[in-house]
């Protein structure tokens, strides 16, 4: 991992997730990234379940001044300072880690450490960690605070773009999901509806 790919640093963290600011306002990864993080000697690995933009100060939100700028950019180039009060945020659940150079489809032993970097996953980290579909169990049993079944979906279309057949990688995951979810027909199909690229 290269000090030029992180993109934020762990704030919170307990051994099924952590939430992280960004490095960039407004520059969260994207809903179902695999994102990645050390403590010590063991890599975590997860999939981003939420991000969102606040001001610095949970009492002061922030108001609007874009009234008459023509545009967005605008209201940042007339208050710099914004982007000293603003901040981007986004949290992460714990699918996996890896410890002596094999990766274990489970929860680790610890939390990822306070301050640690963030870094996105590279395309052949995806590619190749998306070849086992074990971190389903986690999020199908999660009480995440939105519904799994958009997670699920996101982070399957992610991966599939990673893969020369991403078509089939989605059919194969489907059958995956169809063996764990073989009792919730309903949640089943609201996946499989979702994972249309």
């Amino acid at each position: 991992m290269t000090e030029a790919e992180k993109i934020g640093e762990v704030l919170e963290a307990s051994t099924t997730g952590f939430t992280a600011q960004c490095y960039e306002l407004h520059q969260p990864p994207a809903l179902g990234s695999l994102v990645k993080t050390r403590d010590g000697e063991i890599e975590l690995y997860g999939l981003v379940y939420n991000a969102a933009t606040t001001g610095l100060d949970p009492g002061r939100r922030p108001i609007a001044r874009g009234k008459d700028e023509e545009d967005e950019e605008a209201v940042f180039r007339t208050s710099p300072q914004l982007l000293k009060l603003l901040k981007s945020e986004f949290s992460v659940i714990v699918v996996s880690h890896r410890k002596d150079g094999q990766l274990k489809p489970y929860l680790p032993p610890r939390p990822a450490r306070i301050h640690g970097f963030v870094y996105p996953c590279s395309d052949d980290e995806i590619r190749n960690y998306s070849h086992s579909l074990g971190f389903l169990n986690i999020i199908v049993g999660s009480g995440l605070p939105l519904p799994t079944e958009e997670l699920i979906a996101a982070a399957l279309r992610q991966m599939s773009r990673q893969h020369k057949d991403g078509q089939a990688f989605l059919v194969a995951a489907g059958k995956e999901l169809a063996t764990r979810l073989s009792g919730d027909y309903g949640r089943l199909k609201s996946i499989l509806e979702r994972l249309k690229v």
